[in-house]
């Protein structure tokens, strides 16, 4: 039976949902002072005469976090307080930074807030996540790649949405029909929400993109979602709900972030004796919490040394332990 498991340290959550030793999903959830599901009190700054739509700035339990909210009551005007719920946390994207939305919420008095743990779905807790399990989420991320029998997947955030494209060999219902557990796993994998388009080859035949259509509703059966049918280019839109940036979106937009916490978590997994020793580029360094780093030397009890390498890429960092 299918069973999500979680992992904390280094500032983030990760969780995969793993049945019978294979993965079928993962999500990763970095600690925000406004995750999604955070109810917090915000002040009304923009509000355009006759519409429900405002932006707000937080006041508590986080302050200055500005969030776009659509449903505001008639008599919330500019400068008054509204509790508001947040339902997308900020997200970086390249050359912008989207705000956070949220909702009014007016139902029953704000809590503090809602931890981001509280927002995980149920499942065990580990030390550890399986080994290689996480590492092959994180590097197929990382690439943004996933290959299958016959050619390859290429995913791509962009600010409108996440493309996916197929290249590969066959004709093209073969190499759509091909393509379509990878679509699958990778959705799954990396956690992709919000718009999502698929550029399946050119199928010409009508019956052939009906096929295609079908087999790909079975693929992403059980993973809510909206899908438009394949148009007459190949091309598929599918829409999921969007709470977190996904793990493609993080390794994308947050890179230097997300490689820090993952060499330390490589550095946490060693057992040798001796000191630690990361090697890493210096934007990975700097992206280094000193929590991060306090956590890592209880844990492993070990004396800890950093050395930057300009010339390594931000995901080539690595971690041994030495005796001298």
């Amino acid at each position: 039976m299918a069973e999500w498991i979680h992992e904390e340290s280094f500032g983030e959550y990760r969780s995969l949902l793993v049945e019978n030793d294979q993965i079928l999903a993962a999500r990763l959830n970095w600690f925000s002072k406004i995750c999604a599901g955070t109810i917090a009190t915000a002040k009304v700054i923009k509000r355009s005469k006759g519409s429900a739509r405002a932006l707000c700035l937080t006041q508590a339990p986080a302050a200055g976090f500005e969030v776009e909210v659509p449903d505001l009551p008639r008599d919330a005007s500019e400068g008054s307080d509204v509790r508001i719920m947040i339902h997308r946390e900020p997200m970086a994207e390249r050359g912008r930074f989207k705000r956070a939305q949220g909702r009014h919420f007016a139902d029953q008095p704000a809590p503090d807030a809602i931890a981001p743990m509280d927002k995980l779905i149920r499942g065990k807790w580990v030390h550890r996540l399986p080994a290689g399990m996480w590492e092959e989420v994180w590097s197929l991320a990382a690439e943004g790649e996933m290959a299958f029998a016959g050619g390859n997947l290429v995913i791509s955030p962009t600010p409108a949405m996440t493309l996916i494209d197929i290249d590969g060999t066959g004709s093209a219902r073969e190499l759509a029909m091909a393509a379509i557990p990878a679509i699958a796993r990778a959705v799954r994998w990396m956690d992709l929400g919000g718009n999502i388009g698929i550029d399946f080859p050119t199928i010409a035949n009508k019956a052939d993109r009906k096929a295609v259509d079908a087999a790909l509703a079975d693929a992403l059966d059980n993973w809510p979602h909206e899908r438009t049918a394949m148009n007459g280019f190949g091309f598929v839109q599918l829409v999921a709900r969007l709470e977190v940036p996904s793990l493609l979106h993080r390794l994308t937009f947050s890179r230097s972030s997300a490689c820090a916490r993952y060499l330390l978590r490589q550095a946490a997994a060693i057992t040798d004796p001796g000191q630690l020793l990361l090697h890493c580029h210096p934007a990975v360094k700097a992206a280094m919490d000193e929590a991060w780093l306090i956590e890592l030397r209880e844990k492993s009890g070990k004396v800890l040394r950093i050395e930057i390498d300009p010339s390594l890429a931000l995901e080539a960092g690595f971690a041994q332990s030495i005796t001298s």
